[in-house]
């Protein structure tokens, strides 16, 4: 793969766009406090703006790295940021990414999520030249996969006791998309 780094994408309602410092408020308030949007994720609920500030520095940092791939969700409307989304993994044997992603709950059913994935994806296999994109979901979770399959993946099974998430060790639904598959 040929990794880039964490570039600044657009769709017609998002910018998919590096987080700063100055956004952990919005961090904060729009989604990572929200005990309801972090329940099946593998972090734990911002108990405070500070932590979502030390996220936003984790961010900052990372960006350093080419494979380090983790966009915030802006509006282009609002200039508000509602989510964010990022390559989870990097398996760079098979050219294979893993990706994740967290939306705000007055955002949900929107289809900001699979917008965000579609645009991403996209760009992993155009410009960084992946030859697989996965993604994986608690069972109890089936709007995530719902986003999976609205991005163009498929689903291929239930990998039992394979995660552990806010609700401990559970159930994962995987699916992927490959490239030639698009």
């Amino acid at each position: 793969m040929k990794h880039l780094g964490t570039i600044q994408l657009e769709t017609d309602r998002l910018v998919l766009r590096r987080f700063t410092v100055d956004d952990a408020e919005s961090v904060f308030k729009n989604w990572a406090s929200d005990d309801e949007v972090t329940r099946y994720l593998t972090w734990p609920t911002h108990k405070s703006i500070d932590v979502s500030r030390g996220f936003m520095e984790y961010c900052v940092k990372g960006y350093a790295d080419s494979s380090f791939y983790l966009w915030g969700i802006e509006r282009k409307d609002t200039q508000e940021l509602i989510g964010n989304i990022a390559v989870v993994k990097v398996i760079d044997e098979i050219d294979s990414l893993e990706l994740g992603w967290a939306i705000g709950r007055k955002y949900w059913g929107n289809g900001y999520t699979a917008e965000a994935a579609l645009k991403v994806i996209e760009f992993l296999f155009d410009q960084v030249e992946a030859n697989s994109i996965y993604a994986g979901h608690d069972v109890h979770n089936p709007n995530s996969g719902r986003v999976m399959q609205k991005a163009g993946m498929k689903f291929e099974g239930i990998l039992r006791q394979s995660g552990r998430n806010n609700q401990g060790i559970v159930d994962m639904a995987r699916y992927s998309i490959i490239k030639r598959e698009r």
